[in-house]
């Protein structure tokens, strides 16, 4: 896999993988496209994940996430049942998420053009 592979080189050097890094920079604004789509449980949110990205995507502690970004108020719980005797809290993006997923994904794609010019210039 990409990840791990990247993960082995560089964890040598820094003790930090580039995708380490990446996926910090990059999982809330993951988790808010995939709560653009529909409310998701935290649970079904690591699964989208690690379906879309056919497993090379995941996060191992995604609540600490999913709270940040109800304190931020771009996302919020829409709904909650009890499943097994368990709370299941639906968290659904709100109108700030959206705007703050729209901004910093452009932000993204202009970091990224420029990030390519360098490689390109290397």
């Amino acid at each position: 896999m990409f990840w791990e592979d990247t993960m082995s080189e560089t964890n040598q050097d820094t003790g930090h993988s580039f995708s380490a890094y990446f996926k910090r920079a990059t999982s809330p604004l993951v988790v808010l496209s995939l709560l653009k789509k529909r409310p998701m449980y935290g649970y079904e949110i690591s699964c989208e994940m690690e379906r879309i990205s056919d497993g090379n995507y995941t996060v191992a502690v995604l609540y600490p996430i999913l709270y940040r970004l109800q304190e931020q108020g771009y996302i919020m719980v829409s709904s909650s049942e009890i499943v097994d005797g368990r709370a299941r809290n639906y968290y659904g993006i709100t109108e700030s998420g959206l705007e703050y997923l729209k901004n910093t994904v452009n932000e993204y794609y202009q970091m990224t053009e420029l990030f390519d010019r360098f490689v390109e210039e290397g």
